[in-house]
């Protein structure tokens, strides 16, 4: 028996069950469960979670405990019970109490058998859990239709029926004093570097809190740090097929249950502009759908701080670009208009979010008449404005991944402000920051901007252009991949 037990299961039947219900508060908790029983001429009792116990397996264990006459556990009583009367696959012992109220309150039942020193677990939990729906913020209009939930283990299940590798490793991860969150790090061993790994699981075992509320992101807030910095160091997806690409790449997923998410790292910024529907179709015309993608993001970041310099500065336009600038004045000044018009958006999008999908309808309704038609004609804003905004707009929801959507607008914001406040040089200056806090930015030790800085020309190339499957040959050297061919 282990010393460092602070709790150890006693022989004395009574007093680990007087014991475990005090620690599991059962007469104050209604959905904790005591069930006393007697079985084999022998008192039992089992200890679960009302809401994760599975009814239909609970009910045959008793059913073949039944069958027990006094006889039958006279001679080693637990293993009788563990390999021949509990038709089971997930069952263990423990002879920890502490451990044992940990794995009820996780989901497991616990046997307790009168003259047995042991504490028998039956993992029978089932959570309730929704169906593997294609997520909303990734639809393809080919491909699956499953996508990732809430459940640690049916999220598992999904990246291995895609990737039935022997050297595929879901590792289990238990971090959070209260919380006892479960997680997964999942990689193949002989691809994915093990520095990787190894850094990812140091990192986990220094999380010291109570819990993880908002789950994968308290997550990633405690590996990567970098609380000032906007953009994301892990790519979060929702769908399996997804995972499971980038499984084959050599990067490292990490699942936490509860959340319908899945974050993959390391991660770079290309990472975030590649969407699955470009290799759901043809090689050009995943292509296409690419560079008009990158033209929809850059947008984002740098159109309304340009025409914002050029509209202030009509000696930079060149004369087949006239049409540049106001052609009919607000009340107000061109920048404060581009601050109400932003605030204005970012409201949109917060209502949006907290609209029911009956009222969105009239939402869009109100913000087309109301803020578009009506701020013109009253000369709020002039036109030039709210066609820019809306341009800047796509370019936000076209961009794939959201949280790098919402880094860009707030760069873009800081671009129109340095713009207005210092023309020229403040345009300049302010770009040439935002690239070099890129540069500085790396995760588990990989280059942000990788493969544009440090450059990698074949590399580039595969991030500009989507090729053909049969003709990528290689995983990306950047991740150090233990086999390096596909």
């Amino acid at each position: 028996m282990n010393e460092e037990q602070t709790n150890p299961a006693i022989k004395n039947y009574h007093k680990t069950i007087s014991y475990l219900k005090k620690e599991l508060a059962i007469d104050d908790n209604f959905d904790l469960i005591h069930l006393e029983l007697e079985y084999g001429g022998r008192q039992m009792s089992l200890f679960l979670v009302d809401g994760f116990g599975k009814d239909q397996a609970l009910t045959e264990i008793q059913k073949q405990l039944t069958k027990l006459s006094d006889e039958d556990l006279q001679i080693e009583p637990l293993e009788k019970l563990m390999k021949h009367q509990i038709p089971y696959v997930e069952i263990e012992k423990s002879d920890d109490l502490d451990e044992v109220i940990d794995q009820v309150l996780s989901g497991p039942a616990a046997l307790i058998v009168d003259g047995i020193n042991q504490v028998i677990l039956i993992d029978t939990r089932e959570y309730p859990v929704r169906g593997p729906e294609e997520p909303d913020s990734e639809k393809v209009i080919r491909g699956a239709r499953d996508g990732f939930v809430e459940t640690l283990v049916l999220n598992a299940a999904l990246v291995r029926r895609r990737v039935r590798d022997r050297t595929m490793r879901v590792e289990y991860v238990k971090v959070g004093r209260r919380s006892k969150s479960d997680m997964a790090i999942t990689y193949v061993a002989d691809i994915a570097d093990q520095r990787f790994v190894k850094k990812l699981k140091r990192e986990l075992k220094k999380i010291d809190t109570d819990g993880f509320p908002m789950a994968d992101k308290t997550v990633e807030e405690y590996i990567y740090g970098h609380s000032l910095n906007p953009y994301p160091l892990v790519r979060y997806t929702e769908r399996p097929d997804v995972a499971a690409t980038h499984l084959l790449e050599g990067h490292i997923l990490i699942m936490v249950d509860g959340s319908p998410s899945v974050m993959i790292t390391p991660a770079s910024f290309w990472h975030h502009l590649q969407h699955a529907e470009e290799y759901r179709q043809k090689p050009l015309v995943g292509a296409v759908h690419r560079f008009i993608r990158y033209i929809a993001v850059w947008a984002s970041l740098f159109l309304l701080p340009m025409w914002y310099l050029l509209a202030t500065h009509e000696q930079f336009v060149p004369a087949a670009f006239g049409f540049i600038g106001e052609q009919e004045t607000g009340v107000i000044s061109l920048f404060v208009q581009f601050l109400i018009a932003e605030i204005g958006i970012e409201m949109l999008r917060m209502a949006a979010i907290h609209t029911p999908n009956a009222l969105a309808t009239a939402l869009g309704l109100v913000a087309a008449i109301l803020i578009g038609e009506v701020a013109i004609e009253v000369g709020l804003f002039s036109p030039e404005v709210v066609l820019y905004l809306a341009a800047v707009a796509i370019g936000s929801y076209a961009t794939p991944s959201y949280e790098l959507s919402l880094a860009n607008r707030l760069v873009r914001v800081a671009l129109l402000i340095l713009t207005a406040a210092f023309g020229v040089t403040g345009f300049t200056v302010g770009t040439t920051l935002w690239l070099l806090l890129l540069v500085h930015y790396k995760g588990l030790g990989v280059p942000y901007l990788w493969p544009f800085l440090p450059f990698d020309a074949k590399a580039f190339s595969d991030v500009l252009v989507r090729k053909a499957m049969p003709y990528k040959h290689q995983r990306p050297s950047i991740l150090h991949p233990g086999d390096p061919d596909r």
